[in-house]
């Protein structure tokens, strides 16, 4: 038996992020909802926004990180929580990373999204074990692959991430 020791807070969070993600399938959206949380106030939130944007990145969580770092005018979200209704996606997940959030709960999990039709198995095996990357990835040798990583580390004003 789980024991659950999130917080009023934290269930009241989840219950808006579900609630986004119900509203935005009626909406034309896919089934997710996030928000991003600093402090205990909401700073941003997201939907899926895959088919009506045409982008295959609009997910609700990366939505919701680009709509907190415009509000906060910053690229990194320490201090900050990503709450979204379902199990982040390889994608999603290195995003928050990225974003360096300090934490992340959610409420289904990956198995739910799966049996709705939303499943990303292979996604996650893939960063599991390459070989089983659903996709050929390469390696082509090019005597100037680090051209741009040369500039970057001469760049003088150049801010680090």
């Amino acid at each position: 038996m789980t024991v659950d020791t999130a917080t009023a807070a934290e269930h009241a969070w989840i219950s808006r992020a579900i609630e986004l993600a119900t509203s935005n399938v009626a909406e034309g959206g896919g089934p997710f909802g996030a928000l991003i949380v600093r402090d205990g106030e909401i700073v941003a939130t997201g939907t899926n926004r895959v088919t009506p944007d045409l982008d295959p990145t609009a997910h609700a969580e990366v939505t919701a990180i680009r709509n907190a770092c415009r509000a906060l005018g910053d690229y990194g979200l320490r201090g900050c929580v990503l709450v979204t209704s379902c199990e982040p996606c390889p994608m999603c997940l290195a995003s928050a990373l990225w974003a360096r959030v300090d934490r992340i709960v959610f409420a289904a999990d990956r198995d739910d999204a799966a049996a709705a039709g939303f499943d990303d198995r292979a996604f996650h095996d893939a960063l599991r074990d390459p070989a089983a990357c659903p996709v050929p990835v390469q390696r082509i040798d090019s005597a100037d692959r680090n051209a741009a990583f040369a500039a970057w580390s001469a760049k003088a004003d150049r801010v680090d991430y």
